[in-house]
């Protein structure tokens, strides 16, 4: 049962969905999981819709929705920042307390890739998200960004992107705009991931908050909440070493899982051990009846 919603993040409206099992009865209070769409991405990925449909079918709520400037939420369609994407999913967990269905002391995130840095960054400064799970996300966007350019050539031709916007922002008082696969490179066998309405040009801005932007110094504020990482053990977009690193820095209780046979779209490819190691985490650390 799904049902289309708006609610506001810093005066804008974003778009949204909210999915329902389809046996919960009136006034019934769900648990709730906010699943948070990838870079550029928007609210009808795979990555997003599957892992909704999965909790529904496991008798939890679950919302999915497009972050500011994607998808068919307001804002400038593409210039995205970290920082405002984490005031969305916390503005998105607000929208679902006062849901007649969702038990507000309840929600928990799950992020892919730049979802999964914002899930993890969220969840760690607010103390209202009950769990944290991370799909191929990232901790520190400088060493993400070296691993993820990892020639001295590429990474060279990334720096000089940073510091000619820096330059072209200051002569024309406004963001040079640069292709998303400059930013994060995605081999073309796996481009059909990509939704045809993603954002394909972004402003260096956008790749300079990424660069700033270090989860994982703050992951250990997640702690006593439970944290769960997903990870393929060969990523061909995020360096697996980010998932390792944040597992270190965290606090218990916390899970590591890589896996042998995704890559970087697990979600999307429908794995099946993904999805029992899910449900068997859910059933220890968010149970359906607390």
């Amino acid at each position: 049962m799904e049902q289309n919603v708006t609610f506001m993040s810093d005066g804008l409206k974003l778009s949204g969905v909210l999915c329902l099992p389809d046996d919960v009865k009136p006034g019934e209070k769900l648990p709730a999981v906010i699943c948070l769409h990838g870079f550029g991405s928007n609210k009808q990925a795979a990555n997003v819709q599957i892992p909704c449909k999965m909790f529904n079918q496991w008798g939890y709520a679950a919302l999915r929705f497009d972050m500011r400037s994607c998808g068919d939420s307001e804002g400038e369609f593409g210039h995205i920042l970290c920082l405002d994407q984490v005031s969305d999913t916390r503005n998105a967990l607000t929208f679902l307390t006062s849901h007649p269905n969702i038990d507000s002391a309840r929600i928990g995130v799950l992020g892919s890739s730049f979802g999964a840095a914002v899930a993890l960054y969220a969840g760690s400064i607010d103390e209202r998200f009950g769990c944290v799970i991370s799909s191929g996300g990232w901790g520190n966007g400088e060493r993400k960004f070296r691993g993820q350019h990892p020639t001295p050539e590429m990474w060279t031709k990334f720096t000089e992107m940073l510091e000619e916007g820096a330059r072209y922002k200051k002569i024309h008082g406004k963001s040079m705009m640069v292709d998303r696969y400059d930013i994060v490179p995605v081999p073309d066998r796996m481009r059909h991931h990509i939704l045809e309405k993603s954002v394909d040009m972004f402003p260096v801005d956008t790749a300079r908050s990424m660069f700033d932007f270090k989860a994982e110094e703050l992951i250990h504020k997640l702690a006593p909440r439970p944290l769960l990482l997903l990870h393929s053990s060969v990523d061909s977009v995020t360096p697996t070493e980010q998932s390792i690193a944040l597992f270190e820095r965290a606090g218990k209780p916390k899970d590591l899982h890589l896996f042998n046979e995704t890559d970087h779209f697990m979600f999307a490819e429908s794995m099946p051990r993904v999805r029992a190691v899910v449900k068997d985490w859910l059933n220890v650390y968010f149970p359906l009846k607390p």
